[in-house]
């Protein structure tokens, strides 16, 4: 009935900001997902995939129960809503995206979906939409809208600049001679654990303590408790960050990009506190061993890092690096 492929993406900057009002630069990865839907006219919703054993089914209305499949059975309900699909759907998938690892394998998951059964004219922003209320509502995970912008809206060597409040974007392509590197620490991570609703939590606690709708907005920060204060500090900063790295990565500025992305990593440490030791290590030791900037990618408590190579590095570049670090491993590379 349909086919899709979906990219993963990376973002190179500008973390915990999506749900807060301000600007982001994720980039797609040649990683991704391709997905085969075909009506069945069943009442039952059946799903195989290539990365494990099985077949999963549910019925037309199930709820979701932390099974790997969630995400597209969320994706097939919000389908028959839509009217782009008529009883149960058979739906295989192939990933060479890492699950887990915040590049958001589930995003392209569930977008992946949307898009081989909507409409060919459908709008991706749309379909982005769509697939963030699956994973809002559904899944349960009070996530942002980034990670669907990102894979509805990019290809392998683009990066999105996002306003997050108003959805507006363009498409940038990365340098010459630029490349980027997606490192998984070998830390796994899950986000419907509860710590990433903490945090958002407490980022919208923030706000209204200042009487503001969106803590990007925020100036004086004088008025919150020491925990809040750290929050908004990191969601402020990042959000300046992420405008001037936007510049930078439009100038060519390589310099100016790999110290905003450092200096994103340690306030996501000090001051949002989702890194973790093994992430703190090998991000250290890679900025020791030459990386003009690394950081800690997607909402943090494990999975990966990005860093930006130096100018002229060869593929096996990290290698005395990951020999310090066995359980961390390359994921993929994008640039030119």
């Amino acid at each position: 009935m349909g086919q899709s492929w979906t990219p993963g993406r990376v973002n190179l900057i500008g973390e915990w900001i999506d749900f807060n009002g301000g600007w982001v630069l994720p980039a797609a990865l040649p990683l991704g997902v391709t997905i085969e839907v075909a009506q069945t006219g069943g009442v039952r919703d059946i799903v195989g995939s290539a990365q494990f054993e099985g077949v999963a089914d549910a019925d037309l209305a199930s709820r979701a129960s932390g099974h790997w499949a969630d995400y597209v059975f969320g994706a097939l309900q919000c389908a028959r809503q839509q009217g782009w699909l008529s009883g149960g759907g058979r739906v295989e998938l192939k990933s060479d995206i890492p699950a887990g690892a915040g590049v958001s394998s589930s995003a392209a998951v569930t977008l992946g979906v949307l898009r081989a059964l909507a409409p060919a004219d459908t709008e991706p922003t749309d379909l982005a939409v769509l697939a963030r209320e699956i994973e809002n509502r559904f899944i349960g995970v009070p996530c942002g809208i980034m990670d669907q912008m990102a894979v509805a809206h990019t290809r392998p060597g683009e990066a999105l600049a996002l306003d997050t409040r108003t959805l507006s974007f363009q498409t940038i392509d990365l340098p010459p001679g630029w490349r980027f590197a997606v490192l998984h620490s070998g830390v796994q991570r899950e986000l419907a654990d509860g710590r990433y609703k903490a945090r958002r939590t407490a980022c919208l606690e923030a706000a209204a303590q200042l009487e503001l709708e969106w803590l990007c907005d925020a100036t004086d920060l004088s008025a919150l408790g020491p925990e809040h204060q750290a929050i908004a500090r990191h969601v402020t900063g990042e959000n300046q960050r992420a405008i001037e790295a936007i510049r930078a990565l439009q100038a060519g500025e390589a310099e100016t990009f790999g110290r905003l992305m450092t200096a994103s990593h340690i306030s996501l440490r000090d001051d949002f506190d989702v890194s973790t030791p093994e992430i703190d290590r090998l991000m250290f030791d890679l900025l020791a061993h030459g990386a003009p900037g690394a950081r800690i990618t997607g909402a943090g408590f494990g999975g990966c890092i990005v860093i930006l190579k130096p100018a002229g590095a060869g593929q096996d570049w990290f290698q005395p690096v990951l020999d310090k670090h066995p359980a961390a491993r390359l994921v993929c590379e994008i640039g030119s």
